[in-house]
């Protein structure tokens, strides 16, 4: 498989393409750079601005806060399919946590200026990664909103359960 069939493959299983048709599918994967990494290795430094967005092809993403310290701590993991990077894709702040590479993995890379030179010549798919973009940030809130109500429960014992 080359890298062009690796990265239609890639955004036609994602969250990202979700409403996207297969043509659109090939106009958004003509604009997306393909990256190879080691276990490991720092795709996104925590403390930097990226603008970039990231569709996990393959392998595993950490989500990791104070990666240049000993005291570590992994935020979350990030699976084939879904994106990083939704916030500093949309409004380029510096990110909070870095990404490192679980095991070899392949990850996607869409950069808000490839994005937006599609506007002219294929508005419908800006709209339609945009708004995959929200639905994503969207999951992101509603699931913080849920462990916050089960950390309240759990420190006030309430609801019976603790």
């Amino acid at each position: 498989m080359n890298d062009e069939d690796i990265k239609l493959h890639a955004l036609q299983v994602s969250r990202l393409a979700s409403d996207l048709g297969p043509s659109e599918c090939a106009v958004l994967a003509a604009v997306c750079t393909l990256h190879q990494l080691a276990d490991g290795e720092v795709l996104v430094r925590e403390g930097k601005a990226d603008s970039r967005l990231h569709v996990v092809a393959n392998g595993e993403l950490a989500v990791v806060r104070g990666i240049e310290t000993q005291e570590r701590v992994p935020i979350a993991t990030i699976h084939p399919g879904e994106l990083a990077g939704e916030l500093g894709f949309v409004d380029g702040a510096v990110r909070h946590a870095s990404l490192v590479a679980v095991g070899p993995s392949t990850v996607l890379t869409l950069e808000r200026d490839r994005l937006e030179s599609l506007l002219d010549a294929h508005g419908v798919v800006v709209y339609h990664v945009m708004r995959a973009i929200v639905r994503s940030v969207h999951e992101i809130q509603r699931r913080l909103s849920l462990q916050a109500v089960e950390l309240t429960n759990y420190i006030y014992k309430q609801h019976g359960r603790y």
